[in-house]
């Protein structure tokens, strides 16, 4: 009929036919910038199976140094620098220090997340450090990597822990530093996920300081 085809043109021009509205910001799966969601359950399983793997890496490490301590009469001990029993004192701080700020952030207290976290980052760095010096202590008292099989282990260990907590180092400053607008993942969820990391690297070294100090 006359008109019937340009009426239908407008229609569609003023975009009330022709389909339906696509809502802006994504297809309603609660992304974030655009972004498609990622279920939380699977960074958990993704953490999940990376701890799993430095598991065996340790354990390996750890029936190397059992195997190796009782295969001859070379193994010589040592004293272990007293600065360790300090650092231990300082990872177990950050775990605490870490815990309150996720339980600032679950409150909304934003600004004592900052303070908490910004405290459990340092007390990482000054972990890091602490090992350092003493590393420093053993080289003045002449015991170096290949002085003895049993000093190679205790450099191999400490140093294959402290790069490891390197990276949950990097993970905190990741959190800190994120802008999240555009992220697939929210803070609180990126938080926890570094915090079963950061607690598990204090419960290795735990470990490692209990293996190094009985096993001497």
């Amino acid at each position: 009929m006359p008109g019937t085809l340009t009426d239908e043109l407008e229609i569609l021009h003023s975009g009330h036919g022709g389909g339906t509205d696509v809502p802006a910001g994504g297809d309603g799966d609660n992304s974030r910038g655009g972004l498609p969601a990622v279920p939380r359950r699977v960074y958990f399983t993704a953490v999940q199976l990376a701890l799993a793997g430095i598991i065996m890496f340790f354990m390996a490490l750890t029936s190397s140094f059992l195997v190796r301590k009782g295969l001859g009469n070379d193994w010589v001990s040592f004293d272990l620098p007293r600065i360790l029993w300090a650092n231990t004192l300082v990872l177990l701080a950050s775990s605490v220090s870490i815990e309150m700020a996720r339980g600032a952030l679950s409150h909304g207290d934003r600004a004592g997340f900052r303070r908490y976290w910004a405290l459990t980052t340092g007390l990482g760095f000054l972990f890091l450090a602490g090992q350092l010096v003493a590393w420093h202590q053993l080289a003045v008292q002449g015991v170096f990597l290949a002085t003895n099989p049993s000093s190679s282990f205790f450099y191999l260990l400490t140093a294959a822990h402290g790069a490891h907590l390197l990276g949950g180092i990097i993970s905190l400053l990741y959190v800190s530093f994120r802008p999240w607008e555009r992220s697939r993942i929210d803070q609180p969820t990126a938080a926890a996920l570094t915090s079963i990391y950061w607690h598990f690297m204090d419960g290795l070294w735990l470990f490692l300081f209990a293996l190094l100090y009985l096993g001497r």
